[in-house]
């Protein structure tokens, strides 16, 4: 009611010329409002936490497992969700290194060799050593693919990796396609449904981003969800006699475990302490 009286009389001034008046109202007014906003308590505005609330608050780390693509593709990702260039070096076994995420959390991020498997032996070895430097146990596998070279090939070994961790491995994958070479986004497009990529993004239950414009808290983010999706629980292992059934054995003679090389300091199998980046 008193803005329309006050609206009415500012009317009626402007009608009679008054127009000095009307100016020491509006003065008297910012007055006013200055005083009121000086007298208000110091209240700190909302602030977006700089986590986005990434993982729960009773999880104090979130492991994320690297497979597919090159190793220079693995190690630009890797980077890139640690946030420092860390990932410089190709060795012959998994690399697992750790670093902030939240306040007292932190995400490991294990990087894992080629995927250049052809015998069960070397299958059931890559596995292992995933286990070993991911334990207790992986929240998220990011797959790492190029759309446009992606054959059913590639989907079987990342898929008979997958099983020999557990057939709840899929709930857990997240797919990041790279940027195409030379290719319009109407020809990746196309290549989404090819029937290899097809099959494993259905399988990821229709899980995936784009390498291109994306940012870590984006990425981040989608890890988040799929660790709030399964309750914040990881990869259980299960056994892995199972995942060799389609991979051809090695030849008579050669089915004796070869000596595995190790990486000394940090990287070595046998010592599987992360290195942690403070």
């Amino acid at each position: 009611m008193w803005k329309f009286t006050f609206t009415f009389s500012i009317v009626a001034l402007i009608r009679h010329g008054d127009i000095i008046i009307i100016i020491i109202i509006i003065i008297i007014i910012i007055i006013i409002i200055i005083i009121m906003a000086a007298a208000a308590p110091d209240v700190e505005p909302l602030k977006r936490s700089s986590s986005f609330e990434f993982i729960p608050p009773d999880m104090s780390e979130l492991r994320v497992v690297l497979l597919g693509g090159s190793w220079s593709e693995r190690s630009s990702v890797g980077n890139f969700i640690l946030g420092v260039d860390v990932f410089n070096k190709a060795p012959h076994t998994c690399v697992r290194i750790s670093g902030p995420l939240e306040p007292q959390k932190e995400i490991s991020v294990i990087n894992t060799p080629d995927l250049q498997i052809l015998t069960a032996y070397k299958l059931t070895e890559f596995i292992k050593d995933c286990v070993s430097y991911s334990a207790p146990g992986p929240h998220v596998f990011l797959l790492l693919l190029q759309p446009e070279n992606f054959t059913e090939e590639h989907k079987e070994r990342l898929c008979t990796v997958l099983k020999g961790f557990s057939d709840q491995s899929f709930d857990h994958s997240l797919i990041l396609m790279s940027t195409p070479r030379q290719q319009s986004l109407d020809l990746m497009e196309n290549d989404m449904l090819e029937p290899p990529l097809k099959d494993l993004i259905r399988k990821c239950r229709y899980r995936y981003v784009m390498r291109k414009n994306l940012e870590r808290p984006e990425l981040l983010t989608r890890f988040g969800q799929i660790v709030k999706e399964n309750n914040g629980e990881h990869v259980s292992y299960e056994a892995f006699e199972d995942t060799t059934e389609n991979i051809p054995t090695t030849a008579a003679g050669d089915d004796q475990s070869p000596k595995q090389e190790k990486t000394p300091g940090p990287l070595m199998a046998a010592d599987r302490d992360a290195v942690v980046l403070t």
